[in-house]
């Protein structure tokens, strides 16, 4: 069932991004969904896997512009409005870290410097996965992870860790 997709699986499919380009929400947000593993489909379908990311890309800026996806403290979990991934097995959430901090038009007024994408198969799993991540964000010792870039092993064994918390 794919409610029980652990967080960190989901990034460890999606990967951790550093330094990522861009000096705004559409250019970073180009840049960092060019940068996200693939191929999306079988056979490597170099065409297809390019029309997913300018669809993805698309979906993701439309719902920026109905309200920014900030939450507050530097992070912005960006997602399309609707399901994309075609199944439980290909969703993923990527962590993004911008070059430069982006004015991301947060509520609290400060620029986002930690982007999660979400992509999920199901409206039921994005919303289960958007509630972790927003769980998961309040934990500090996270946050400061953020904040620093840690390394990609360390952010995972965090989440892993913060995690397995959940279920005790």
């Amino acid at each position: 069932m794919d409610n029980d997709i652990p967080l960190c699986t989901l990034v460890e499919r999606g990967g951790i991004f550093y330094e990522v380009a861009g000096n705004s929400v559409d250019t970073m947000m180009a840049e960092f969904i060019r940068s996200l593993p693939g191929p999306f489909f079988p056979a490597g379908d170099r065409r297809r896997d390019q029309e997913f990311r300018a669809a993805l890309l698309n979906a993701v800026l439309e719902r920026e512009a109905l309200m920014p996806t900030t939450i507050g403290r530097g992070i912005a979990l960006p997602h399309p409005r609707s399901p994309m991934a075609a199944d439980e097995k290909t969703q993923f959430v990527a962590v993004g870290f911008p070059a430069l901090p982006i004015e991301w038009k947060a509520l609290d007024g400060k620029p986002v410097h930690s982007v999660m994408l979400i992509v999920s198969a199901s409206s039921k799993f994005h919303l289960r996965t958007l509630s972790k991540l927003n769980f998961l964000c309040m934990d500090e010792r996270f946050l400061s992870l953020l904040r620093d870039r840690a390394p990609s092993a360390l952010i995972i064994q965090t989440i892993r860790e913060v995690e397995q918390g959940w279920k005790q």
